[in-house]
């Protein structure tokens, strides 16, 4: 365990302070997903042997925080070869630090607590279909192309192609078009339950004794000369956000 307080991630965020955040709101989230409700993790063994940068993990999105607090539970037990388990609390206190997430900067703004777990391992940029809850057509910035290849070049990065928690919502192109030039590996992640049991932020508990799911998929053979159409239908088939996957209620009798 490296306690220099010089010592910085590749956003220049001081690594001691990222452990103690990562320990007081992961003690929290343990609570969370291990006693107030119950959490599931299938195929956590696709961790092991993943080489330590450019791996993307694409994900569904029921709230802002709360699923990636759940996959930081799995990435630090994974760390410790503890697998398909979040309740490895000592886990909390060598965590996975090279660990990003990409975010809205709206989002990560908006108030303190969302401030302080950008500083665990936030890629904020700006939407460009999306401001102040209002329908916008703007550019990508090109800072924050650079700011998302950094943090796919420096670790892990987990990014929510639909860029919403609605379900079932088509993926933004941006992914593959990341995907096609950076060709990192790629594990689809599913998430289940956390809507039920969070709010919509994920900050709050809304309901207890719900059955919360992660299952990490095996990494994606994707062709990286491929169309980005063709590479975003993958990601979302796999990450079960087609209309093949609408539950469809049986007819009454």
């Amino acid at each position: 365990m490296n306690l220099n307080p010089f010592k910085q991630d590749a956003f220049g965020n001081s690594l001691i302070l990222k452990r103690i955040i990562i320990f007081v709101f992961g003690t929290i989230t343990w609570y969370r997903f291990n006693i107030a409700n119950q959490t599931s993790i299938t195929g956590a063994k696709n961790l092991k042997g993943l080489p330590k940068t450019k791996v993307l993990f694409v994900s569904n999105h029921q709230t802002y925080f709360a699923d990636v607090a759940g996959m930081y539970q799995v990435f630090n037990a994974a760390k410790w070869g503890v697998y398909n388990r979040v309740n490895f609390f000592w886990a909390l206190f060598n965590p996975k630090l090279d660990v990003y997430f990409i975010a809205a900067l709206e989002t990560m703004s908006a108030g303190i607590l969302p401030k302080i777990f950008s500083y665990v391992g936030s890629v904020s940029i700006k939407r460009s279909w999306r401001a102040k809850g209002q329908a916008v057509d703007r550019g990508v910035d090109p800072g924050d192309i650079h700011k998302i290849k950094h943090a796919i070049e420096s670790g892990w990065v987990v990014t929510f192609p639909q860029g919403t928690t609605t379900p079932f919502v088509p993926g933004r192109k941006g992914t593959a078009h990341i995907i096609k030039e950076l060709k990192p590996v790629v594990i689809p992640v599913v998430v289940d339950g956390f809507r039920r049991a969070f709010d919509k932020k994920g900050l709050f508990l809304k309901k207890k004794d719900c059955q919360l799911s992660i299952t990490i998929k095996d990494p994606l053979m994707l062709d990286y000369n491929d169309s980005a159409v063709n590479i975003m239908n993958t990601i979302m088939e796999a990450i079960e956000q087609t209309k093949d996957h609408l539950q469809v209620p049986a007819p009454e009798a």
